[in-house]
């Protein structure tokens, strides 16, 4: 379809394919540093006001108020202070932050140089997955810049305040994308979350106050700053402010990553010129995950629906980390599930009985439907089974110390809800209605 979607200013995207983006020089000649400039002349309170008052929501999957939450860190702790950098993108279907390491990776390092002015931070890790070599590098290199700038180090643009700011890379374990389970291999221990409370805000990092955010919303704090809150909060809707970046992958003509406004649709992302571009020749929308594979799948009737945080939580769906997958009407929903609940056995860390033992369950019985050897009572029991991980709806009744359980029984309840008529033909057919799985066996518990 021809381009109907509102346009949308570029915030994180902007400089994206324009020569030597990565680097300080080209940062600076587009304004680089400007919204530290601006912060070194306030008072860190201000600063945090500031960055309440734009509505910036995190952009790592739960979409808390960003401003709020670096308010939660008490000002007379005698301890250090930390801040800690998620770049641990493990979500399947999201590849955008790695995206913002690669062209315009002082971005998120002003924003780390803005916050920990704001919250009395000197020391930060920018913890990245152990895949990310190569935008570790980058990384790597620009903080080296910013040292050499005088923008980290002894001194912070010749303001009296030291800030050191180091890059750690994991081992490709997806639950230390959870703030506590980071935190845990910061410090050289397994990756596994923590009981909360306390809280990191309170208690994180080396038992101190440290505050936790995700690549992208730290990005988007230097132009908070340069233009202002007002200016921010225009950009999106009453309680999400600015733009976001969205993954777009499957069934669609020109896959990619895109800023949208908040006000975009599922719809429009899919099928405008400037986004997806359609569907495949002959193929229908049949389902989309909105926000990365944790996410409440949507049916073909509920697209017409913003990607922003709100509009999706009244679809009983979240907007998570923006990956959003599209399905086709040539997909086995019961193979696609399956997949999925193959990822979260596989990452479940073991601590919780309900994760441990509920996540290889699904995927045996899903297993068991695929491959035409299921019974009656099986599609009862994977639902049963999955409200023991994690109720739904609403969103968020775990049973589990982290939202891995969660993560893992959503999608399970949502693709029954939903689409309960491919699982009872499998179980009444004996077969998969979509023909022969595209790969192997994946051992005797999957």
């Amino acid at each position: 379809m021809a381009s109907t979607a509102k346009a949308v200013e570029p915030v994180i995207s902007a400089a994206w394919g324009k020569p030597q983006s990565w680097t300080l020089d080209s940062y600076r000649q587009r304004g680089g540093y400007d919204g530290l400039k601006r912060a070194l002349t306030m008072e860190p309170a201000a600063i945090i006001d500031e960055v309440k008052k734009s509505n910036l929501r995190g952009r790592g999957g739960a979409g808390f108020p960003t401003g709020m939450k670096w308010s939660f860190v008490p000002k007379d702790s005698p301890k250090p202070k930390y801040l800690a950098v998620n770049g641990d993108e493990s979500e399947p279907g999201t590849f955008k932050d790695r995206y913002i390491l690669e062209n315009d990776p002082h971005m998120m390092l002003e924003g780390i140089a803005i916050a920990s002015y704001a919250l009395g931070v000197h020391t930060c890790y920018v913890y990245l997955r152990g895949e990310f070599k190569f935008q570790a590098e980058r990384t790597q290199a620009a903080i080296d810049e910013a040292y050499k700038a005088g923008i980290f180090g002894k001194s912070m643009l010749g303001k009296d305040f030291q800030l050191d700011c180091y890059v750690v890379r994991g081992a490709g374990a997806y639950i230390c994308g959870e703030e506590t389970a980071l935190l845990e291999s910061l410090e050289g221990k397994k990756g596994w979350p923590r009981l909360k409370p306390p809280f990191p805000a309170v208690v994180g990092l080396f038992g101190s106050p440290t505050v936790v955010n995700n690549v992208e919303t730290l990005a988007s704090v230097p132009c908070i700053l340069a233009k202002g809150a007002e200016w921010y909060a225009k950009l999106g809707t009453d309680k999400s402010g600015g733009t976001h970046l969205v993954c777009l992958s499957g069934s669609v003509n020109r896959p990619g990553v895109y800023e949208v406004g908040m006000h975009t649709t599922i719809l429009e992302l899919i099928h405008d010129d400037q986004y997806g571009q359609g569907m495949p020749k002959g193929r229908k929308v049949k389902a989309v995950i909105p926000g990365g594979s944790s996410a409440p799948v949507l049916g073909a009737d509920e697209l017409d629906v913003a990607l922003e945080f709100e509009a999706l939580k009244m679809k009983q769906t979240m907007a998570g980390s923006g990956g959003v997958i599209v399905m086709d009407d040539a997909t086995c929903m019961v193979r696609s599930l399956w997949r999925v609940a193959r990822f979260y056995a596989e990452e479940s860390c073991g601590q919780c009985t309900p994760c441990r033992e509920g996540t290889p369950w699904q995927t045996r019985l899903l297993r068991k439907i695929e491959e035409g050897r299921g019974e009656p009572g099986d599609i009862d029991m994977l639902s049963n089974v999955a409200s023991s991980i994690a109720p739904y709806p609403p969103i968020g009744l775990g049973n589990t110390i982290c939202a891995l359980g969660d993560a893992a029984a959503l999608p399970t309840h949502s693709f029954l809800m939903r689409f309960r008529d491919e699982f009872e033909a499998h179980l009444r057919e004996k077969r998969c209605p979509f023909g022969d799985r595209p790969w192997g066996s994946y051992g005797d518990w999957s």
